[in-house]
């Protein structure tokens, strides 16, 4: 029995509904960019999408802002955000990626105590762990320096990427591992040439969670970074809304400026963030 087509006024209500929908989603995210190109520290009054008028004055009090030393502190923290994201993504990706496929493909003792405590840690907030992340990093002389926050960000993103690659690990053909066993494959070969290009959209996935992760956090960056060459770009954002005073069209610039390279990153990966590659290569 075929079922009824939906008819034109139904597709019209469906289609009315997901326009209004999109655009209640989207309607705060283009007053901020509104509010990037309209002069003025203050958000205007009207509730209208589109500026009044239209400068680049923001960005360009953003880019020209310099520190105590001279130098020019979004360029400078803008490269503090890249090199720290990158690095805790590597970092990141190399450790998760072996760890979760260990938990996968062998058996061995604790490897469900392991897998336990992975998800135990993600209960946690991140809130819950500054105090003891400080001593950690006062005790190895790692504050107020890129590399112990690389080292905070990795650790805690490993955890989440470790599940999710073990997750994506077990539904990849076992078929096609012991064919390259049988060939003469060691395991350590297995892995790099038939399990990670397999993997391709599974770490994809976990390196754009562990980029937009370092990228956009704040609270640990702000706690762990004191001098202003050292900050990050979200920490540096926050420096235009005082308690007393905000500086929005500053605020509004930047928040364009730091969401680019995660648009970016998603739009280079997005091919790989389908599954099923390996759909077809296994006759069932």
């Amino acid at each position: 029995m075929s079922r009824r087509r939906p008819g034109p006024v139904s597709r019209a209500a469906v289609y009315a509904g997901l326009v209004a929908l999109c655009a209640a989603v989207l309607y705060p995210v283009m007053l901020v960019v509104k509010k990037a190109f309209e002069p003025g520290r203050d958000f205007a009054l009207s509730p209208s999408p589109i500026p009044s008028e239209f400068t680049l004055d923001n960005f360009g009090r953003l880019v020209s802002a310099s520190g105590s030393g001279g130098e020019l502190l979004f360029l400078r923290n803008a490269f503090n955000s890249a090199i720290v994201a990158l690095a805790a993504t590597l970092v990141g990706l190399i450790l998760s990626t072996t760890c979760a496929y260990a938990l996968s493909r062998f058996r061995f003792r604790g490897r469900k105590t392991g897998l336990a405590t992975f998800l135990a840690v993600q209960m946690f907030p991140a809130t819950m762990l500054l105090m003891p992340l400080y001593v950690i990093l006062h005790e190895l002389n790692l504050l107020n320096s890129l590399a112990g926050l690389t080292l905070v960000y990795a650790t805690t993103a490993i955890p989440f990427c470790v599940w999710t690659l073990k997750g994506y690990f077990d539904s990849l053909p076992r078929e096609l591992e012991d064919a390259a066993r049988i060939d003469g494959a060691s395991s350590l070969r297995i892995f790099y040439s038939v399990v990670l290009p397999l993997a391709k959209p599974g770490l994809a996935v976990t390196a754009l969670f562990s980029f937009m992760t370092a990228w956009n956090e704040f609270i640990l960056a702000s706690t762990f970074l004191t001098e202003e060459a050292a900050y990050t770009l979200p920490v540096l954002l926050k420096s235009s809304v005082g308690k007393y005073s905000a500086d929005w069209g500053l605020f509004a610039a930047g928040a364009i400026v730091v969401s680019v390279p995660v648009m970016a990153l998603f739009y280079v990966l997005q091919r790989y963030l389908v599954g099923g590659l390996t759909a077809g290569s296994v006759k069932g």
